[in-house]
């Protein structure tokens, strides 16, 4: 037996439209591909994203160059910035890897905190009229939360070591 959707236009039925079994089996199977690819997917474009950034730092191209000067300013960025991004492509790569993964994350975990640090250092850079007025260079801080949920959600999905000790 088919269910109906009814769509309703100002009070009226206007079209009453069967959804068939065929629907659920569509449903069911992209839940469960998605299942089977989004964790991968979330991996590799968390690895890419932070291969890329990083290497952006290295090569001296990243247009994050000038705000990191800013906010971390008692260091030499010729210096800091490079080693910013090894640090940054070497999460990327850790996270592509699965043995290393929880390397990865550990150093993701580190290094998360002061990319929110020019919303303090630097408010005049960061916002316009008020907190929620973000300016281009605090949109790209802010996007570090869907990143650090990303990471979340990768770490949540491991399998936990074991507390047992392997036999040499």
């Amino acid at each position: 037996m088919a269910s109906k959707i009814w769509i309703v236009e100002n009070g009226v039925v206007v079209m009453n439209i069967p959804v068939f079994g065929d629907v659920k089996k569509f449903d069911l199977t992209l839940i469960r591909f998605l299942n089977k690819v989004s964790m991968p997917a979330l991996q590799i474009s968390l690895g890419v994203i932070f291969i890329w950034f990083g290497l952006l730092k290295v090569a001296g191209d990243s247009p994050a160059n000038e705000l990191i000067t800013k906010t971390v300013y008692w260091f030499n960025p010729d210096i800091f910035i490079p080693i910013l991004g090894i640090w940054e492509a070497l999460i990327g790569i850790c996270l592509l890897v699965p043995s290393f993964i929880r390397v990865g994350l550990a150093l993701l975990a580190l290094q998360m905190p002061g990319t929110f640090l020019p919303l303090i250092l630097l408010p005049e850079v960061c916002f316009q009229s008020n907190i929620f007025d973000l300016t281009l260079e605090g949109q790209y801080i802010v996007k570090n939360l869907v990143l650090i949920g990303a990471a979340m959600v990768v770490g949540a999905r491991l399998t936990p070591m074991m507390n047992e000790r392997k036999a040499l």
